[in-house]
């Protein structure tokens, strides 16, 4: 029977991050596509069942934006009063940071995790504060939307060209103990928006002409739904090393392509990007650079660089990994990233030299499990451009073959006789002599046909 171990540097880096978590307050974010999708709706329909269930729950900040049906929410619930700032010719309305911690509720609701405090505020931001009342044990539950994650800023710009200036780091998204997708599809939340359940009226047109188009809607819905998806896979990624699981376990498909020195790269970057479409898939493109292939020439190794490139364009990670095997390499990063299918070239060796070498897709075959291997068949014309043929033809004609390039190939046919006469002496009591020549001859042509005349020549002199 297998026993399953976790990597002890893992394990004991997991159990310091709970040691760590245990004094803190817990932090839940209901995580939403844009505003109007019911975030804060469904914040306080959750907290009116926990305060049922005989939780301390108080209300730090909630804004209702004039929605009705978020204010009756409200009803019975403790709330901390506002902390008025002049902010200009203008009052707004704060959290108040102290009063929460003097109250120090077993369960307090944030909303606006992104918001910006006013400039009296001894935070900048909103999720300093919330930050601090975690410091302090306390629970929080708050809101967001995808558009304020740091890291999609630049996205969401490119999508909507509106540039959001009130941001959250993706570490505090991150370090959430529970984050809650509160989803709607687009139709549905521009129902709700021409019903003036979202802004009021006067801002209504205004929102549907600019921000909340509906393929802006659909796109980052897109996002929350991956964001969430993210914080799931990092979830089992870390339930599989504290369990010791090695496995993948085929919860979504993640492909990995792997080029080689001698794999049709273009072929099988496009051929990830066909498969990863089909099966809507992640996939990665990983070149492991052996200390082979550190020698290749410039020209060689640029062409590499380029193969990664195009998968970058295709929508692929492209990764390169250093290392003496490639099959050991490629193995250790697909059960690293979980991933379901690995896909690599057609060996360019075949016959007794595969036999005698086993090629990057052999030592993936023994070793896999539980991870599919699909082989991809090198194009026509890159296996005319590979042909022996056509190199040896190549170099004839670029340059004469030194002698310093050719003495290994009469070495190997000195090796050859050496075999050759080893296995006539031992079969000679039980062959005849037209037998034993042809063992000499099967020397002679195995040699031609790997080294070329000169070697075949010499050995078949002796």
């Amino acid at each position: 029977m297998e026993v399953r171990r976790a990597d002890p540097d893992t394990l004991l880096s997991l159990v310091q991050s709970e040691e760590r978590a245990a004094h803190r307050g817990k932090l839940k974010v209901f995580f939403g596509a844009t505003a109007g999708v019911g975030k804060t709706y469904s914040m306080l329909e959750a907290a009116q069942r926990r305060k049922a269930e005989g939780v301390d729950v108080v209300v730090g900040y909630v804004e209702p934006h004039g929605r009705a049906e978020t204010e009756r929410l409200l009803e019975g619930l403790e709330t901390i009063p506002f902390r008025i700032v002049q902010q200009g010719p203008a009052e707004v309305r704060e959290f108040d940071l102290d009063k929460a911690l003097v109250r120090r509720p077993q369960l307090l609701l944030v909303d606006e995790l992104a918001h910006t405090n006013a400039d009296d505020s001894r935070h900048a931001k909103r999720w300093q504060d919330i930050e601090e009342l975690r410091a302090a044990g306390i629970d929080v539950w708050t809101t967001v939307n995808v558009q304020h994650l740091e890291s999609l800023n630049d996205v969401i710009a490119g999508i909507t060209t509106v540039r959001m200036q009130e941001t959250v780091p993706d570490t505090v998204f991150e370090s959430a103990d529970e984050v809650e997708l509160i989803d709607l599809p687009p139709d549905d939340l521009l129902q709700r928006l021409r019903e003036g359940k979202v802004y009021v009226p006067e801002r209504v047109r205004v929102a549907l002409d600019n921000f909340f188009r509906k393929g802006n809607l659909i796109a980052l819905r897109e996002l929350a739904l991956r964001k969430t998806a993210e914080r799931v896979d990092a979830a089992m990624d870390r339930y599989r090393a504290t369990e010791g699981i090695g496995a993948p376990w085929a919860a979504g498909e993640r492909i990995l392509v792997g080029i080689g020195p001698d794999s049709d790269g273009e072929t099988l970057v496009r051929a990830g990007k066909r498969l990863a479409a089909a099966l809507h898939a992640e996939w990665i493109v990983v070149y492991v650079e052996t200390p082979d292939l550190i020698r290749l020439p410039e020209a060689e190794r640029n062409k590499r660089i380029a193969w990664l490139r195009l998968a970058e364009t295709l929508g692929a990670e492209s990764v390169t990994l250093g290392g003496h095997s490639a099959s050991a390499e490629l193995l250790h990063y697909a059960q690293t990233r979980n991933v379901t299918r690995v896909l690599v070239g057609e060996p360019s060796r075949s016959g007794l030299a595969r036999w005698l070498r086993p090629s990057t897709v052999d030592q993936l075959l023994a070793r896999l499990r539980g991870i599919d291997l699909t082989v991809v068949k090198t194009t026509e014309a890159m296996r005319i451009l590979k042909s022996p043929l056509l190199a040896r033809s190549a170099a004839y004609l670029s340059a004469p073959p030194s002698r310093k390039q050719r003495w290994p190939q009469y070495a190997w046919a000195a090796v050859g006789v050496a075999l050759a006469t080893v296995l006539a002496w031992f079969t000679t009591p039980v062959l005849n002599e037209p037998n034993v020549v042809m063992i000499y001859l099967l020397s002679i042509t195995l040699i031609a046909w790997r080294f070329g005349r000169g070697p075949a020549l010499i050995l078949s002199s002796n």
